[in-house]
């Protein structure tokens, strides 16, 4: 499974709603401005509510702020 995600996401044995949420966090750490509200409706389509979406939004974004802050002080370069 690790290795499908890794990958291409979109072909990996993963639920549709695993895909969407997906879709939305890689349109999310690429071009956050890009983000419509097709892809809110999408995700509650697939049964993401609104607290959910915030939460999905929150994890993703802090996981890109705390990368980029890593990438920057150096940690983990040898």
């Amino acid at each position: 499974m690790v290795n499908a995600l890794r990958e291409d996401y979109t072909t990996a044995p993963i639920t549709e709603a695993e895909r969407v949420m997906l879709d939305y966090v890689v349109q999310l750490t690429k071009d956050a401005t890009r983000i419509s509200p097709e892809y809110h409706e999408r995700l509650r389509a697939v049964g993401y509510d609104d607290q959910a979406i915030l939460q999905i939004t929150l994890i993703a974004s802090w996981f890109n702020y705390i990368n980029r802050v890593a990438d920057a002080l150096g940690v983990g370069r040898d």
